[in-house]
């Protein structure tokens, strides 16, 4: 057996030779080794339930043997030469792509992270409108380059000293806590309305395109009304600007539709995809319609984007979504979820609201006066941790427990992560 240096090796490793931009969840972190489906394994063996998914990335299960033994038969043949050559993979996974895509979505370009991909959008956005404002919402995050930082509304992922002009921010769609202390659906969707204020007072008027994620993952799990797209999507048709959806996080069956946006009956005009699309291996795209991507025509590539074992396991994750009925099980697992969830709620008082689609569900952890309970959180956390359950967190107050797992996970083990979850609660007095 492999002698592992464990995870105080890896900390001071990692303090020695990783930025210290770089933070880790848990006080006492385990070095994972291992994993098999929903579930991860560490040094000395011990077994995880995997409710994290590394943030919506293994949504087909770690080192899922459908998808790792395609990726070793193309790895024995052909790794890598460049997508300026013609390979047959990710062409193929374009089509297919294209035919799961929300509408009239079709043309795409691949790279290799959603940061990529959302950096691609808005300029494909840019050359289509030849314009160069843009409105992102609050509380949003689309990724770590200078544009996309500066497109992101959550503080603490704004570490650029200098961030990007040209960009106003509209209030994001928080029901629980309305940045514009309204109530639905009395508001009359008053959030998407300040968009049409923000383009006539804030901009010159001509705006290439609003960037948001259709569930905001990083913001606490924040997930609009059912007709907020469409009034957003209104309001940005009658200024002739573009609708860009970041499908990083929600895309690939995870909220019970293919797409997350499909559950706001909406179609964007260019949409982002990565993470689950390689099931762990790095993949992305920007996908647009015809007529937009059709005027990017200057010189581009990604030396890495759509190379041969990327775009198997991308053909991979879709074949086996399909067969699997993922979906289903994401809707029928989630729902489960949801509800032990808030039946939780009704006798621990610190879980404040419960919100999400499909198996993309936050549970916000708040003091009687609402304000974010986070260390609360990150005690309840670490105790799942060592019983065996690995369960991410979000939010801006960072108090937020989010639950992203593999599409794979069973009924059983809902039952068995909200039983837990009572059992610590409950011992807590929380």
């Amino acid at each position: 057996m492999k002698n592992f240096i464990g995870a105080d090796g890896i900390l001071k490793k990692k303090r020695e030779y990783i930025m210290p931009c770089l933070g880790h969840f848990y006080s006492n972190p385990p070095e994972f080794v291992r994993g098999e489906m929903q579930y991860l394994f560490d040094t000395e063996g011990k077994k995880y339930l995997d409710c994290y998914a590394g943030v919506s990335v293994i949504n087909c299960g770690h080192c899922n043997p459908y998808i790792t033994e395609r990726m070793i038969e193309q790895i024995k043949n052909l790794q890598h030469v460049c997508n300026i050559y013609l390979t047959e993979n990710f062409v193929n996974l374009a089509e297919r792509l294209a035919e799961v895509a929300p509408g009239n979505l079709k043309k795409m370009f691949f790279c290799s992270t959603g940061t990529e991909a959302n950096e691609g959008s808005l300029l494909l956005a840019s050359i289509y409108t030849g314009r160069s404002e843009f409105i992102a919402l609050q509380n949003g995050l689309h990724g770590r380059t200078k544009l996309t930082m500066s497109l992101t509304g959550i503080g603490m992922w704004r570490t650029d000293p200098n961030p990007v002009g040209g960009i106003n921010f509209a209030p994001n769609p928080n029901c629980y806590r309305c940045p514009l202390g309204k109530k639905y659906p009395e508001c009359d969707l008053e959030c998407a309305n300040k968009i049409e204020t923000i383009i006539r007072t804030a901009t010159s008027g001509k705006i290439a395109a609003l960037i948001a994620e259709p569930i905001q993952g990083n913001a606490g799990i924040i997930v609009p009304p059912k007709n907020y797209f469409k009034r957003v999507k209104e309001i940005l048709e009658k200024y002739d600007a573009l609708l860009i959806i970041d499908e990083v996080q929600t895309g690939f069956a995870r909220t019970g539709k293919m797409f997350a946006i499909e559950n706001f009956e909406v179609t964007p005009d260019i949409m982002s995809v990565a993470k689950a699309l390689g099931n762990g291996q790095p993949i992305s795209a920007f996908i647009s319609t015809e007529e937009i991507a059709n005027t990017y025509t200057r010189p581009g590539a990604s030396t890495l984007g759509g190379n041969p074992v990327s775009s198997t396991a991308g053909l991979a994750v879709l074949d086996y979504i399909k067969e699997k009925n993922l979906a289903l099980n994401a809707k029928e697992r989630g729902d489960q979820l949801k509800s032990g969830l808030l039946e939780i709620k009704k006798r621990h008082p610190i879980i404040g609201d419960v919100r999400g689609l499909g198996l993309m569900i936050g549970a916000e952890f708040v003091h009687p006066d609402k304000s974010p309970a986070f260390k609360e959180l990150d005690e309840v956390l670490e105790i799942l941790k060592d019983r065996g359950f690995i369960i991410g967190k979000g939010g801006v107050g960072r108090n937020v427990m989010a639950f992203q797992p593999p599409l794979v996970i069973t009924e059983k083990d809902v039952d068995d992560v909200l039983n837990e979850l009572e059992l610590v609660l409950t011992e807590k007095n929380f």
